[in-house]
């Protein structure tokens, strides 16, 4: 039976007969080495397919999963490596769709908020207006500059320095007076009140 092992039953074909020998790869058998060898053929393909500034990173994906998989030998290391670069961008392409998707669903579904006003609700504005008038009226009762220092600062964003300048006080007595504002506003806290 001279001919015997060239061809195969199709039940054999993935499972190895004895006594037949597969060609065996020649040069650097090592998916590894063949990945270096077309690591410039295999950048622009993915360039040529869309990656753009990710093909490097998908490159990089690429040689991690061949990395990971050992020492294999492969019959066709050149277009194996196409193949593998070819679905790591459809991957690619699948989770970019899918993550746009999904983004664009959420926003609909949150700018669809089942009747949700942007404004707050009639007792949080009174609550708030309520709050106000107590942290007014804590401020009011240290004074009128210790009132007026604390709101150039936090409020206003002026700079501790220009407040002393204005007011014709030094730096000290500016930094004591938001002192006792901070004291004043915590007491009130401390007291249940809300700021």
């Amino acid at each position: 039976m001279a001919g015997e092992g060239r061809f195969l039953p199709a039940a054999h074909r993935f499972f190895p007969v004895q006594g037949v020998r597969l060609p065996q790869p020649t040069g650097p058998a090592t998916l590894e080495a063949q990945f270096l060898a077309h690591r410039g053929e295999l950048l622009r393909f993915l360039a040529a397919r869309g990656a753009g500034d990710a093909a490097e990173d998908l490159l990089h994906e690429l040689w991690l999963k061949l990395s990971a998989q050992g020492e294999i030998a492969v019959m066709a290391p050149r277009p194996y490596l196409m193949r593998a670069a070819n679905r790591l961008m459809i991957d690619r392409h699948r989770s970019l769709t899918q993550g746009a998707r999904r983004d664009a669903e959420w926003h609909a579904l949150a700018s669809e908020a089942q009747g949700a006003s942007p404004a707050p609700a009639a007792d949080r504005v009174v609550a708030g207006r309520q709050a106000l008038a107590r942290v007014e009226a804590a401020l009011a009762s240290l004074g009128e500059r210790p009132a007026a220092i604390f709101r150039r600062h936090r409020v206003e964003d002026i700079p501790q320095r220009i407040i002393a300048e204005e007011f014709g006080v030094s730096l000290s007595t500016v930094e004591a007076d938001l002192r006792r504002a901070y004291r004043a506003l915590a007491e009130l806290k401390e007291r249940g009140d809300e700021v």
